[in-house]
């Protein structure tokens, strides 16, 4: 063993040595591995990061939420929409009969969302915004976050009170330099009092679900400003913690179908919606984006390899006599061998190595300059190792064969 550990200490120095001497030369090889390495680390990366993004947006959603709603979620090019668009939407006497008859909800809310509208407070103006018409429970639903103010009292929730919680965007347009607490505002031809600031969220990749340009109002008000039945209501239950979604689920189901008299022959007329309809979705695009991720980074590694054993061959050619020389002193096949596998290693290592920096200071600078956080794990660096050492080996192999099975008086001759 301890022969094994001298020999493999002796090649590494030597290994060390070729390189140093050829300095232009392992750079050149260095490059070819960095590009490689930065490549599939960087698609890798990216991949894990829009990922990240999208669960997120889903986490904001809830995890543990069920939704009744006319559409179901799991559309696609074949949607079969003529099946749900005589459906009823969810009606507020619905949300009453859940509420009261759900032993397996945590917090039940009812809600509506008008898209489109626009808020004034003297000549500022935030358009585009969408006011959600909401029961007292959809604090906890949806987990706002209110950083300035406060939320709506019961109170003012059951008596449908002039007031609105706002977006932090629609906060910053409306009063860029006073405080909004207390202002009163002009939307959906009422004057409404700011109660409540929510915190920013900043927007999705692909699916923005951000309270950023939302305001929301109590639904008890905006029944009396609107019809809410024609803008897509929605009923929200939060399931107990000890409760599984399929439980909750049959439970939930099984109430609206007696509320809404369905004989046992036919279908439901709702659709429980819930976040794993999402995750489905993503998991079957992640399949796709992975697999194109692999194919780049493979592409990228096999040039940088071929460039490692083409300079490794070029190396053994060049060190011909010195391997002579070394053989005819006693040296073993084993000692040549590990000689140019940890020199192709170790350039491969050493690419690697900056490959992986250059891809964590991109990260850093994207999100210095957009504000964007790009996930670069630690998995990412024992690939990046795994990876390295895979390519040096493989690489550096037959060089390597080749090197350790010279004979000793023709090598000595080639110079």
């Amino acid at each position: 063993m301890f022969l094994v550990l001298t020999l493999l200490k002796e090649s590494f120095l030597f290994a060390l040595s070729a390189l140093k001497d050829n300095r232009t030369r392992t750079l050149l090889s260095l490059l070819g591995v960095t590009i490689g390495i930065m490549t599939i680390i960087g698609v890798l990366s990216a991949v894990d990061t829009l990922r990240n993004n999208l669960e997120e947006s889903v986490r904001k959603i809830g995890s543990r939420t069920l939704y009744i709603e006319k559409w179901p979620w799991d559309g696609g090019p074949d949607f079969p929409w003529w099946k749900y668009v005589n459906r009823p939407e969810p009606k507020y006497a619905d949300f009453e009969a859940v509420q009261a008859r759900m032993t397996t909800a945590e917090e039940v809310a009812y809600s509506m969302t008008i898209g489109n509208a626009t808020a004034k407070y003297k000549s500022n103006s935030a358009a585009n915004i969408s006011v959600v018409g909401a029961t007292h429970d959809i604090l906890d639903i949806r987990n706002l976050d209110i950083i300035d103010g406060r939320y709506f009292s019961e109170q003012e929730s059951r008596a449908g009170a002039n007031s609105v919680i706002l977006g932090a965007t629609i906060a910053e347009g409306l009063f860029p330099v006073e405080e909004p607490i207390g202002k009163y505002i002009a939307l959906m031809g009422r004057k409404l009092q700011v109660i409540g600031v929510l915190k920013r969220e900043g927007s999705g990749m692909l699916i923005d679900v951000s309270n950023d340009d939302v305001a929301y109002i109590p639904f008890s008000l905006a029944r009396n400003l609107v019809n809410y039945e024609n803008y897509s209501p929605s009923i929200s239950i939060e399931v107990k913690p000890q409760i599984t979604l399929e439980e909750a689920e049959s439970e939930l189901t099984g109430i609206l179908r007696s509320v809404r008299r369905i004989p046992p022959t036919r279908e439901n007329d709702f659709s429980v919606n819930k976040t794993t309809l999402i995750t489905a979705q993503l998991d079957q695009m992640f399949v796709v984006i992975n697999l194109a991720g692999f194919c780049i980074g493979i592409f990228s590694i096999l040039v940088g390899g071929f460039g490692i054993a083409n300079i490794m061959f070029v190396s053994v050619r060049e060190r011909t006599n010195l391997i002579g020389i070394q053989k005819a002193l006693g040296a073993k096949q084993f000692f040549i061998l590990s000689q140019f596998l940890i020199e192709s290693v170790a350039l491969c290592l050493i690419g690697g190595a900056i490959g992986l920096v250059c891809v964590y200071g991109l990260a850093a600078l994207v999100q210095a300059v957009l504000d964007f956080k790009v996930v670069v794990s630690v998995q990412m660096v024992i690939l990046t190792t795994a990876l390295s050492t895979l390519i040096g080996l493989v690489a550096g192999i037959v060089p390597a064969i080749n090197a350790a099975r010279m004979d000793p008086v023709e090598a000595i001759r080639s110079k």
